[in-house]
């Protein structure tokens, strides 16, 4: 979680350069290559059902389509500080979507971790809202949250992927999903594109991205879903939205000003109200 926070607010930078698709569709590529060799099923694992490629499909589509999609190009809008705070609001969708989903009861902390998470969000939209004057902020925003969910659905459906695949093949046929996916747009865009005009700097950096936000961060947390309970799991995802706002304020030099110094202690807030049962189950 502490790489996908890094990579969130790193991903910025990326943005500034590479329009959002051809971004995706480079990631997708360059991680393709580094897990070809984990695409073939081990001796010991069976073969894909039916029920499997759906899962797959669907992690890849929420999880690295979409997720990517929502993610950069509400990064574009917004700021590395705005993602953190919203990012810290996956604890609380996951466990929405386990009510609605699962018909799973949501407890009263993790009621009031929800509350939380919408006051942080709502708070920063806000505060930008009255810096920058339009509307892109709050688009900006829309797009972070709507990547909170397809980050939960991942969550969710990775949980039962893991119960019949390894995390490397898993990661490996996700990624291969996702790069079916953004392929057309990604060669409409690089075919506009002047690659000459990119510093190496910058290819160092899409190097690191794509194999931090493909290749590492999924075969970890699929590696961890395989041993700890998806409910479990979602107590290390405040490493994401501390990460993110690390980078944003020490890397890409954004002012943190006491709007949303408030919006990321409520957000934080909410990850600990929101996880806290988990804890207690976990170690009973």
């Amino acid at each position: 979680m502490a790489l996908v926070g890094s990579y969130v607010g790193l991903s910025k930078l990326l943005v500034a350069v590479f329009p959002v698709l051809l971004l995706a569709w480079l990631r997708f590529g360059i991680a393709a290559i580094a897990m070809a060799h984990w695409v073939r099923r081990a001796a010991d694992e069976p073969r894909l059902s039916r029920n499997d490629r759906w899962l797959l499909f669907l992690e890849a589509f929420f999880g690295n389509f979409l997720f990517s999609v929502c993610m950069l190009f509400g990064v574009a809008l917004s700021s590395a500080l705005a993602a953190g705070v919203i990012m810290a609001a996956l604890p609380a969708v996951v466990a929405l979507l386990s009510w609605a989903g699962l018909r799973e009861r949501i407890a009263p902390r993790v009621a009031g971790g929800i509350g939380c998470a919408v006051a942080g969000i709502a708070l920063v939209s806000l505060g930008q809202a009255g810096s920058e004057g339009d509307d892109s902020s709050l688009l900006g925003n829309t797009l972070l949250l709507g990547a909170v969910f397809c980050e939960a659905l991942y969550v969710v459906i990775g949980k039962k992927l893991t119960g019949q695949l390894s995390a490397r093949r898993i990661s490996a046929l996700v990624n291969l999903w996702g790069l079916a996916l953004v392929t057309p747009f990604g060669l409409w865009q690089a075919w506009q594109f002047d690659f000459t005009a990119v510093r190496s700097g910058v290819w160092v950096l899409l190097l690191f991205y794509a194999l931090a936000a493909s290749v590492a961060t999924v075969w970890l947390w699929m590696t961890g879903l395989k041993h700890v309970p998806a409910s479990s799991a979602g107590v290390f995802t405040v490493l994401l939205p501390v990460s993110a706002a690390a980078v944003g304020v020490l890397l890409l030099g954004e002012q943190v000003s006491s709007t949303q110094l408030g919006a990321f202690a409520l957000a934080l807030a909410g990850v600990v109200l929101a996880t806290w049962p988990a804890q207690r189950n976990a170690a009973s």
